[in-house]
């Protein structure tokens, strides 16, 4: 059985191409996004939408071009933002992965050793043990929400880890990372007011553990290296808020969103997960084909610095350009059939959902890492995690994820 893209009622094919609004969040909740990266990809691969919620903004969606426009950082800028959405124009949140060379780098080179091997080979440890007490703590055989229990856990331990965060409050971290993700659209906020309260509320706390850390010797964790580091330690707190909000947005949705996109993913295949059981050596490749068939970031943004032709149209300077990840996982030209979600695909790891250049996320091999070592126990546990009904998806265009999804345990047989 291959993926199940959603077909429109309304034929994508003979709407105005003007007329199409990719980023629109209900197409992602309603999965009807599929059809319309189609049909962008082959007639409008460059194209233009002169109205939406977001103002105008250009799609880029063929594979080749969005790795183009990630690695031509003089062309199209970071500055800014990283979403098709602005956010508050009172309220900037300024961040590394929203900035160009030479302070992106600066930036990021301080808290890159947090994810760097060698640290990650001590981690692995802990992210098993971590593993092992969740999926044992779950009830076999009866229904309960993955997102909830397995997702949103496993990742927010690892980010209160990474930031050595007051581990009886690590559910903050996820829920602050849902609010400025989707805080209103998902009614996690009922305003624009207290959307900024909670991001008040988060620089406050975070704050405090600067202010605690100031008073430490230099540690291995984001807060520690962000407080130590010569080109973060002078960082105005609203830097410091967006640099925070990156880091636990990058640690928390990418790897929450892949870790229940493959219980989806296998259960719409359930062929390849007959040959996953048979085959566990797959586990790493599977891994990067979940990280592409799922593309828990659909898109990234950058602002063109100059007049840029491509494909035939012009992009003008100070215009908005998006590229779309989801879509160029999908191009026909890059994955056979890449639709259909196959665990041993030989190049799955040629994905673009970690972008490209030197905005690549720092974390991947983390995000590798937790998804690898919790397969490798949940192989050893269960026969099957089956799907109970169909998930609950975001309603977002960036990321692209779920709220629910319930499942139950079939336990190995003897």
């Amino acid at each position: 059985m291959n993926n199940p893209v959603h077909k429109d009622p309304q034929s994508v094919w003979q709407l105005d191409l003007a007329d199409i609004n990719i980023a629109d969040g209900s197409l992602f909740e309603t999965e009807r996004h599929w059809e319309y990266f189609e049909r962008l990809r082959k007639e409008a691969p460059v194209h233009y939408c002169k109205e939406s919620e977001f103002g105008p903004y250009w799609s880029i969606t063929r594979f080749d071009d969005i790795k183009w426009v990630d690695k031509n950082h003089e062309l199209f800028s970071s500055e800014g933002g990283i979403t098709v959405d602005d956010g508050a124009e009172d309220f900037p949140l300024p961040m590394f992965i929203a900035m160009d060379p030479p302070k992106h780098d600066q930036q990021r080179a301080v808290v890159s050793p947090t994810v760097a091997p060698r640290n990650l080979a001590e981690l692995e440890g802990t992210i098993r043990e971590r593993v092992c007490n969740i999926l044992d703590s779950l009830p076999v055989g009866e229904e309960f929400d993955w997102v909830d229990k397995v997702s949103i856990e496993l990742t927010t331990q690892m980010l209160a880890t990474l930031f050595d965060f007051p581990w009886e409050d690590r559910r903050k971290l996820t829920w602050w990372s849902d609010v400025v993700t989707g805080g209103q659209v998902n009614n996690l906020v009922a305003s624009e007011e207290e959307w900024k309260a909670e991001m008040m509320e988060c620089l406050g706390y975070f704050m405090n553990l600067w202010q605690e850390r100031l008073k430490q010797p230099p540690g291995n964790d984001f807060i520690s290296m962000m407080v130590h580091g010569a080109a973060t330690k002078d960082m105005p707190p609203e830097e410091y808020l967006g640099n925070l909000i990156l880091l636990i947005v990058g640690g928390n949705d990418t790897t929450r969103n892949s870790i229940t996109g493959g219980i989806v993913a296998l259960n719409q295949n359930p062929e390849q997960y007959d040959k996953l059981r048979t085959s566990p050596e797959l586990i790493p490749n599977m891994v990067s084909e979940i990280i592409r068939w799922q593309t828990p970031l659909a898109h990234m943004r950058r602002i063109a610095t100059q007049d840029v032709e491509l494909h035939g149209k012009t992009i003008k300077k100070g215009e908005k350009v998006i590229m779309w990840y989801i879509s160029g996982n999908r191009d026909e030209t890059a994955f056979e059939n890449p639709d259909d979600f196959v665990i041993d695909r030989k190049n799955a790891r040629a994905h673009v959902s970690f972008g490209f250049g030197v905005h690549r996320c720092m974390g991947n091999r983390l995000a590798e890492m937790q998804l690898r070592v919790l397969w490798e126990e949940i192989l050893k546990r269960f026969e099957k995690v089956e799907m109970v009904g169909d998930p609950e998806r975001n309603n977002s265009s960036f990321v692209k994820g779920y709220q629910k999804m319930m499942v139950r345990l079939i336990p190995k047989a003897g």
